[in-house]
């Protein structure tokens, strides 16, 4: 069985309208965990301090950093917490 490279591999498999809206989902939701992640250590935050901050369960911190949905109520607790803004676009 020949190898393929993982870039040509995903490039083909994108072709399919809803692998592509699939990925791009998960791609965004890995993308928020990351942002709030870096956010949190940059503040010098536990999950616990910032669920804490936050007022939420520290079990919602860690889903979020996880990759899992969540509201923008949530989010937006988060973000003023961190002394941030919540910022969504469409780009």
């Amino acid at each position: 069985m020949p190898t393929i490279k993982f870039d040509d591999y995903l490039t083909e498999y994108l072709k399919n309208k809803k692998a592509k809206e699939m990925f791009e989902l998960e791609n965004a939701k890995l993308e928020s965990a990351v942002a709030l992640m870096k956010a949190r250590e940059n503040a010098g935050l536990t999950q616990r301090e910032l669920a804490e901050l936050a007022n939420v369960p520290q079990s919602t911190i860690s889903r979020i950093e996880k990759g899992y949905n969540t509201s923008f109520d949530t989010l937006s607790k988060i973000a003023s917490a961190l002394g941030k803004q919540l910022k969504v676009e469409f780009a």
